[in-house]
């Protein structure tokens, strides 16, 4: 069986950056153990794959190299630059439907792909006993909702971060984001899920659910410009929508071609 497969950077306009997505179409499911052996086999942090529903709207599902999210930002916003871009796709927008409900996925007037997300407001919590051995360093604040949310006063202390990923992964946390004011962006972050699979993310959409609601309270106003500080480096554009957020980026196609499955 052969299955169209591209590979997409997201939230990146460079060939190197962002975070690297598999996107798979599928005339129809597979099993849930070959959706999960082809995203181990991809090795990316997230594979998204999609069965069409409708003109302009499909069925979306993200699994990692260990497990299935219910939620992924690049791994959405790549396969929506993917319909756009690719594969001709010339309505307004592209109609996801997801363990986490409808998201839908629009072009604004720079070009970029802007996704509909759901706010996750976070709450005051108490650190996890290991959370700063865990970090290498001391937050200043930490919060909760889906993902542990560790706040930092300087942008330098996110860069500086060393995780130890087993001490993280013990945790028993779904992931931690670290967050601090940009110097010349809103805010920065990185993103750490070693017990998914994914020791740091390179660019974490889902993890823009947390954030944006934090930093809009924070700092007062809606739109907001975001860095994420991986390696390959990040950058979002992102407003504050009451129940729901909007999450912005470039994409740039890296890979087209085909995976070749078993027959079932």
């Amino acid at each position: 069986m052969r299955l169209p497969y591209y590979q997409v950077n997201a939230f990146t306009n460079r060939p190197f950056g962002g975070n690297p997505a598999g996107v798979v179409f599928l005339e129809a499911w597979l099993p849930d153990a070959l959706l999960q052996q082809i995203a181990a086999e991809n090795n990316l942090s997230e594979t998204a794959f999609l069965v069409a529903r409708a003109e302009g709207e499909w069925e979306l599902r993200w699994f990692t190299p260990m497990v299935e999210m219910d939620l992924c930002g690049h791994a959405t916003l790549a396969p929506a630059h993917v319909l756009f871009a690719e594969r001709g796709f010339a309505g307004e927008a592209i109609r996801f439907h997801t363990r986490s409900g409808l998201l839908t996925a629009t072009r604004d007037e720079a070009g970029r792909v802007a996704l509909d997300f759901p706010s996750w407001k976070p709450q005051p919590t108490q650190a996890p006993l290991d959370l700063s051995a865990a970090l290498g360093a001391i937050p200043a604040e930490v919060f909760a909702t889906r993902d542990l949310l560790a706040v930092f006063p300087h942008e330098r202390e996110i860069r500086a971060l060393q995780p130890d990923f087993a001490l993280l992964a013990a945790l028993k946390v779904h992931a931690v984001i670290c967050t601090a004011p940009g110097h010349d962006c809103d805010f920065v972050s990185r993103f750490f899920a070693p017990a998914l699979g994914v020791p740091e993310d390179p660019v974490t959409g889902s993890a823009h659910s947390t954030l944006i609601p934090y930093w809009a309270t924070r700092l007062g106003r809606a739109k907001l410009h975001a860095r994420q500080l991986s390696a390959r480096g990040g950058e979002l554009w992102c407003e504050d929508r009451g129940e729901r957020v909007s999450i912005a980026g470039f994409s740039a196609l890296y890979k087209i071609g085909e995976l070749i499955v078993p027959e079932l």
